[in-house]
């Protein structure tokens, strides 16, 4: 090893104990099958939502063999360590999903959105219309940029959001692993501050829900708590399809009573497998 390569246990990615998580995953009211996926390893600073392409068949395999590809990344050493090993993932996992669709005849793909926290560094990394959103001083802001024809019209000023809310293609995704021979991902860098949440979503929860009513939610709750409120509230409203709720809080300093793990998921709620579960559809 030379010496301008990092020592191997110098860094880890985070403390366990100063990322409290939770997750819900339901079916939802409508569909039978749960094209959902989340994944959570707060040990390696990874935390993520696969949502399979529901016009597409096969759309859970497409979720599973994603989130089974990101549970293989491991302990970083640096931030940069910890992306190339997320990016690397996600290449793999493109390359399986696509040759699956070939194999079968069919076109099949995942959206994802994916948080990386490694010390006080976070980074986004998204495809497709699932979301991540930050709590932080009591405001709430997304992230993400929905990769839909809808957003691409909203941005052209051709539509106004309310316009793109009830458009008949607002679910037209743009991106999407599995579907091209390389994946398009986007990436948002940041830093940390103490108390910052993050919630990661599938659309099943923002198709029923606004962001002050996720902050709500969100704010002063137990992760876990929080991530079964939020897909409760979705199928409250219908449930019109599969969601998926992960919510993240960094505090570096948590009280001595704070739950060391989050609470078994719901009935409905696929039990995550290293951190991976399902959503209805």
């Amino acid at each position: 090893m030379t010496l301008d390569e990092p020592s191997l246990g110098l860094r880890t990615p985070v403390a366990p104990e100063v990322l409290a998580c939770g997750a819900a995953s339901h079916a939802g009211r409508v569909r039978q099958l749960n094209e959902d996926r989340y994944f959570v390893a707060p040990e390696n600073g990874v935390f993520a939502v696969a949502d399979g392409m529901g016009g597409h068949e096969a759309g859970d395999v497409a979720s599973a063999t994603l989130v089974e590809s990101l549970a293989t990344i491991g302990t970083a050493v640096t931030p940069t360590d910890l992306r190339a090993r997320l990016e690397d993932r996600v290449l793999r996992a493109n390359a399986a999903i696509r040759a699956m669709g070939q194999a079968r005849g069919k076109v099949i793909g995942t959206v994802v959105a994916v948080l990386l926290v490694f010390e006080r560094d976070f980074a986004c990394l998204w495809s497709g219309d699932s979301r991540i959103y930050r709590i932080r001083r009591g405001g709430i802001a997304q992230l993400t940029r929905d990769h839909t024809e809808a957003q691409q019209l909203v941005d052209s000023d051709i539509l106004t959001p309310e316009e793109a809310s009830v458009w008949p293609r607002r679910n037209v995704i743009t991106r999407a692993v599995g579907v091209q021979p390389e994946p398009e991902l986007e990436l948002l860098n940041g830093q940390l501050e103490d108390g910052d949440a993050f919630v990661i979503c599938s659309d099943g929860l923002t198709a029923h829900a606004q962001a002050d009513e996720i902050l709500a939610l969100v704010e002063g709750a137990e992760p876990q708590a929080a991530s079964d409120a939020l897909v409760a509230l979705a199928l409250e409203r219908g449930g019109s399809d599969n969601v998926t709720a992960v919510v993240v809080r960094f505090d570096p300093d948590p009280p001595a009573t704070a739950a060391a793990a989050p609470e078994d998921p719901p009935a409905d709620s696929p039990a995550p497998s290293g951190a991976a579960a399902e959503r209805g559809a």
